[in-house]
Order: structure tokens, then sequence, then C-alpha cells
């Protein structure tokens, strides 16, 4: 369970100071599914990168199943996200030179899984997306989607607690947008992930239990008749 209590993200540009969160208070349940909008600019991304401990707030609490991440140290920091927290983004972020299967098992690294562990359980994430014949693929030899999937694979290999997506769909087409998802809500499912998305895509947003909207820094969180 997240406990967020007045978290304040502070950046001075120049002789002006911007709060791009403004004393957040939010509880995100264990198996929750959230989605976050809100306009550019307005703190969706920074609440995101604060979930996963990628960045520190200036004010408040963060607290992830009794541990506040805001004064984690940054070696205690890593592990958490080593090992609890998976990540999705808008671009990828593959390794070009390393197969789908490569590119998964970067995520074992870390945990310090060895060699025939971290293949087997690398090839059975990719086939649980749908990629079990595309092992030995290079990102440029796949689509936009089959990349996408790649990543999910690489984020849900290590068995996470949280998975945090940053505008996962945000470089597909409609007919790719609506497989990911299918993809994403099957994985948060079966797994009992906490799973917590930015997205602008109100059709996404339609279908999520919770919808928390972020405008200037604060947040509003309602729940979603019929999701």
């Amino acid at each position: 369970m997240y406990e967020l209590k007045g978290v304040t993200k502070r950046y001075t540009r120049g002789k002006e100071t911007v709060d791009a969160l403004a004393g957040i208070d939010l509880t995100i349940a264990d198996g929750d599914r959230l989605v976050i909008q809100g306009p550019t600019g307005g703190g969706k991304s920074t609440l995101l990168q604060m979930l996963g401990g990628l960045d520190r707030p200036t004010d408040g609490s963060i607290d992830l199943d009794g541990t506040d991440l805001a004064k984690l140290s940054e070696s205690r920091l890593t592990k958490v996200r080593s090992e609890n927290i998976g990540f999705v983004f808008q671009s990828f972020n593959l390794i070009p030179t390393l197969s789908a299967q490569e590119n998964v098992e970067t995520a074992l690294v870390p945990l310090g899984v060895k060699g025939r562990e971290r293949r087997e359980r690398a090839a059975e994430a990719l086939k649980s997306v749908g990629l079990g014949e595309r092992l030995g693929h290079l990102p440029g030899e796949m689509s936009g989607g089959q990349q996408q999937r790649v990543a999910i694979a690489r984020a849900l290999v290590k068995q996470p607690k949280v998975l945090l997506a940053d505008e996962p769909t945000g470089n597909l087409d409609e007919s790719m947008r609506d497989e990911i998802m299918d993809v994403l809500e099957t994985m948060w499912k079966e797994l009992g992930l906490t799973f917590i998305m930015v997205t602008h895509d109100s059709a996404i947003a339609k279908k999520a239990p919770r919808l928390a909207t972020i405008r200037k820094g604060k947040i509003t969180v309602k729940e979603n008749a019929g999701s």
C-alpha cells in the first residue's frame, strides 16, 4: 500500500519557484488500478517518479508498505526499485543490440539471478505477453507494439508488487493501444499487481476503476462507475 502525505515537489526556475506537486495526499491500496490524467506540466509524471523512487519530494512522505521512500539512502532506494517496482515507459527503452530475451534478462541482473534461471524466467515472461516465438529478435526487427510487450515483460519478470506505466501507449496507433492495454490489464489481474498509469488518453482513463486528475500540482480522485 502507498500512503502519500503532504507530498510537495518544488523547482526553482531563475527567480520563480514552481510547485510541480503541491501537498499531495493519496492512498493507493494493494491491487489497486489507478490512472492519472491532467494537462501537460500539471505534475502527472512527477508524481509517478515519486511513487517509483526515481525522485524525492521537497516535503512530505511516500510510504510504501511501511517504508518512507523519501528517507531511504540511495542504495536502499535502488534495492526497493529493483525488487518491488516495475516500470514501463512510452519510449520502450530497449537496448537495440540485445535480443528480446536479453533485454528482459537485464531486469534480473541486479537481483543476482544467474544464467540458466535468468534465461528461463525471461523466456517465460515473453511467452506470457505473447512473444514466445520472438525471443531472439532484436528491437529493430519488431513492431512498436511488440517492443512495448518486451518492455512489459522486462518490467514483470522480476515479479514486482507495483507496476508503474508512463504513457505506455503514447507511441502506438489505436488498435495497438488496445492490444497493449489488454496485456497490461491481464497482467494486473493475474499477478495481483498494484498498477498505476499516466495517460493522456481519455478512452483508457474512462475504463479505470479509479481516476486521479492532477492540475497545477493538486490532485482529485474519483471512482469510475461501471469500470
